[in-house]
């Protein structure tokens, strides 16, 4: 049974917040946003991991990859992702976490 359906069902903030495991102030947050938007409000945006890189650039990033890490300034030629991170900052102009290029 998903927040909603809860909400509408008007269970405690407490029993959602047990059910679905979350903190009660979450709940509240939800509560609030279902209020004021209805079921949208309370929507997933989808993963925060997903990509930020659409196919083309993604295609360059795999290229620069292919060049290897000594051609982008490291000592050696192993990618870690610390190095994929940097390389995309650098190519991009954005960041992502250190566990971003892994998703």
């Amino acid at each position: 049974m998903d927040a909603v359906v809860r909400f509408e069902t008007g269970q405690t903030t407490r029993a959602i917040a047990t059910a679905l495991r979350v903190s009660e102030r979450s709940v509240e947050r939800w509560q609030r946003q279902w209020r004021e938007d209805g079921a949208l409000g309370v929507a997933s945006k989808g993963s925060p991991g997903r990509s930020r890189l659409s196919d083309g650039p993604i295609s360059r990033l795999e290229r620069e990859l292919e060049r290897g890490p000594l051609a982008h300034g490291w000592a050696d030629q192993r990618w870690t992702l610390a190095r994929v991170k940097t390389l995309i900052g650098r190519i991009f102009h954005f960041s992502y976490t250190v566990e971003g290029p892994w998703i």
